[in-house]
């Protein structure tokens, strides 16, 4: 009964990362065709699903341990399947960017619920095996939407971008359903919660270098920082797509080869545990992540835009790998962790798109102002870390 609870969870997973990361990343190939957007526009449209992404998490993760993971599943679900449907009539700008805003806020109340549920009720020895199998999920089902989503945007057009989402929601909300009545039956009632525990094996085994709490903070840190990069990136990606002469299929095709490395890094990751609680494989993680970055935003040539990705998908993989599985494997409150782990996240979708749009519009004459910015930025994230790690209390 467990194990096929467990897997209707992974599949809301999958299901659930595949309609949200077409819709949100080719949006800002809508945007572009539609109604002229540039690199600016879509810089400052990604910032602003950032901002209210903070503070949706922080709210919505809170509403899932109070009320119920389930309770808040659906209400997610129910939000993000009426924007969407509601979006395919809107033909103004200003109200796709008002429906981002909307999408944003009730998306929070699906991800700290899953994220939960994943590990709720599970022995903690299994919570590296179960968050990496959910890392695995939710990324491979987003190299597939990026991968295929440009062949999908060009054949069926740009309203797809609404209608196809649409549909796996309505799908959602069924599995959903039946996932309630197969938990309500169970004789552990989510209500309960796993003890207040840490894999202390894991973390004296690292020389206890510093608390588990000190890598949680860290691992915080670090993956806002991650996603400086990822949303600067996805927002500038039908820019890079025009300089470089691609169409939306080709710019899925050649652009999602950092998720597939992801992807590989979470299977690698999940496998290999010898990086929990050692702070010199997130320290190597950020430092590659700052080099791959630069080397994408300036990059030329289509091969180097390729080959850069794949240290890129390696290094956002261990950050955020990370940040979910000390956020988990660290006290108690499961859904309040996974709401400030995606709290986190949504500083990174803000910050960074928020300075590369500010730095393009007092420096047009610059085309590599957001490149500079966001780099700067990253190397600062950087110098926190360290210091960060120095004065650590052991």
């Amino acid at each position: 009964m467990l194990s096929r609870l467990s897997a209707g969870y992974y599949l809301l997973t999958a299901l659930t990362a595949l309609a949200t990361s077409y819709y949100l990343n080719y949006l800002f190939f809508l945007l572009t065709a539609q109604f002229g957007f540039g690199d600016r526009q879509n810089l400052a449209v990604a910032a602003l699903h950032g901002f209210v992404y903070i503070f949706a998490a922080v709210r919505c993760g809170r509403f899932a341990e109070r009320r119920g993971y389930h309770t808040s599943l659906r209400v997610g679900l129910i939000g993000v399947l009426t924007c969407l449907v509601t979006g395919f009539f809107i033909r103004h700008a200003i109200g796709q960017v008002v429906l981002v805003v909307a999408y944003t806020s009730l998306l929070l109340f699906i991800w700290p619920a899953l994220e939960a549920l994943v590990t709720e009720h599970q022995p903690v020895t299994r919570i590296p095996h179960l968050v990496g199998l959910y890392n695995c999920t939710w990324s491979a089902a987003t190299a597939v939407a990026y991968f295929a989503g440009g062949t999908v945007f060009e054949r069926l057009g740009a309203s797809s971008v609404f209608y196809v989402p649409a549909t796996i929601f309505v799908a959602l909300l069924v599995l959903e359903r039946w996932l309630a009545r197969v938990a309500a039956a169970l004789p552990l009632d989510g209500a309960s919660h796993a003890p207040d525990v840490t894999r202390h094996s894991e973390w004296e085994a690292a020389g206890r270098s510093a608390s588990p709490a000190t890598f949680l903070r860290l691992a915080w840190l670090a993956n806002p920082f991650s996603y400086i990069a990822i949303y600067t990136l996805f927002a500038v990606m039908p820019g890079v797509a025009s300089r470089l002469g691609l169409t939306p299929a080709e710019a899925g095709l050649f652009g999602s080869v950092w998720l597939i490395c992801r992807f590989a890094a979470f299977v690698w990751l999940w496998n290999w545990v010898a990086w929990h609680y050692r702070f010199r494989w997130l320290l190597a993680a950020f430092v590659l992540l700052t080099l791959s970055f630069v080397s994408i935003m300036l990059a030329t040539t289509l091969w180097v835009l390729v080959i850069v990705q794949v240290g890129f998908g390696l290094a956002v993989g261990l950050i955020y790998y990370s940040s979910l599985f000390y956020s988990m494997d660290v006290g108690d409150a499961k859904g309040e962790h996974g709401g400030i782990h995606e709290a986190a996240i949504g500083i990174g979708i803000c910050g960074g798109p928020a300075v590369g749009a500010a730095s393009l519009q007092f420096f047009p004459s610059f085309p590599h102002a957001a490149a500079v910015a966001v780099s700067g930025l990253l190397l600062v994230g950087l110098s926190v870390l360290i210091v960060v790690w120095r004065q650590r209390p052991t």
